[in-house]
C-alpha cells in the first residue's frame, strides 16, 4: 500500500507561534483515522497543510507520491483537486440550492466561464450525480432547496455530496460535528466512513469527541502543542496518554490553531 501523505520533520509558524512542530506521519492511501487534541494543539493547521492551503515553513510534505516543494501554482492546483476538504463552518453558500453548492466541488478544476454555466445551468449528466450522492447522503428530495433554508445536519451532508462530486482520492474533514447534536454527529462520522470504504478514499477527520474517533477509526493520531504524543490504535491510548494529550499548560489555554 502506497502513501497518500509522507510528513518528515515538518513545522510550520505563525510569526512567533509555532503551530505544527517537528511532525512526521505516514498515512497510506485507503487509511482512516483521526486526529484527536485539546484546542490549539494544531489540529485545523495540520488539515490545513494536508489540503496545501498551507505549505510547510521547514520539513517535507509528499502527497500522493508528490513533493509539495517541487510544485507549481498549476501543478498544485490540479493537486489539491484530488483531496476533498469539509472545513469547520462547511464553506457552504448560503443564498445557493444544494445542487449549485455541491457543483463548487469541480470549481477547481473548470475554467470561470464553465463554473458560471454549471452553476446556472447545469448539465443533465451532473444533474443525475448529484442527485444520486445527495440520495446517498440521505437528502435527495433538497436538491433545489436553498442552503439557508436546511437544518444543521443537512449542510453537512451537502458538504459530503459537494467533496464526493469532487471525486476525491482523499478526504480532510476538520470538526464536522461540532455544530450537531450527538445522534447527528455519530450518524454524520459514520457515513463518512461508510463512503471512505465504498469510494476507496483516505480519510482523515479531526475531532473533539473522543468516543466517536475511538469508536470508527482504527488509528488516532494525537496532538499537542504542534507536536504527534500519540500515534496509534484506540485500544492502545490508556489514561497516562490521555492526560498527556488533554491537560494544558496555561500558555496552551491561550493557543487556538
Amino acid at each position: 500500500m502506497s502513501s497518500a501523505f509522507e510528513l518528515h520533520g515538518v513545522t510550520c509558524r505563525f510569526r512567533d507561534l509555532v503551530a505544527i512542530d517537528g511532525v512526521s506521519l505516514s498515512i497510506e492511501k485507503g487509511e482512516q483515522l483521526a486526529f484527536i487534541g485539546p484546542s490549539g494543539s494544531g489540529k485545523t493547521t495540520l488539515i490545513r497543510l494536508l489540503n496545501t492551503t498551507l505549505l510547510p515553513d521547514e520539513g517535507e510534505l509528499s502527497i500522493l507520491g508528490d513533493d509539495v516543494a517541487d510544485k507549481g501554482v498549476n501543478a498544485l492546483r490540479e493537486l489539491r483537486s484530488r483531496i476533498g476538504t469539509m472545513p469547520q463552518h462547511l464553506g457552504l453558500v448560503e443564498n445557493l440550492t444544494a445542487i449549485q453548492n455541491v457543483i463548487l466541488g469541480r470549481g477547481g478544476t473548470r475554467s470561470t466561464l464553465r463554473s458560471i454555466r454549471d452553476l446556472l445551468m447545469p448539465s443533465s449528466a451532473d444533474e443525475e450525480r448529484i442527485h444520486q450522492l445527495l440520495d446517498r447522503v440521505g437528502i435527495e428530495d433538497k436538491l433545489y432547496t436553498a442552503t439557508s433554508k436546511l437544518s444543521g445536519g443537512q449542510k453537512q451532508r451537502v458538504a459530503i455530496a459537494r467533496a464526493l462530486f469532487q471525486e476525491p482520492k482523499i478526504l480532510l474533514a476538520d470538526e464536522p460535528v461540532s455544530a450537531v447534536d450527538p445522534a447527528r454527529a455519530r450518524d454524520t462520522v459514520k457515513l463518512l466512513t461508510e463512503l471512505s470504504e465504498e469510494h476507496g478514499f483516505t480519510l482523515c477527520v479531526s475531532l473533539h469527541h473522543l468516543e466517536l474517533a475511538k469508536e470508527f477509526f482504527p488509528r488516532l493520531v494525537g496532538l499537542r502543542g504542534g507536536k504527534v504524543v500519540f500515534d496509534g490504535s484506540p485500544d492502545s491510548l490508556d489514561g497516562t496518554e490521555l492526560d498527556a494529550l488533554y491537560e494544558l499548560s496555561d500558555d496552551e489555554m491561550m493557543t487556538d490553531a
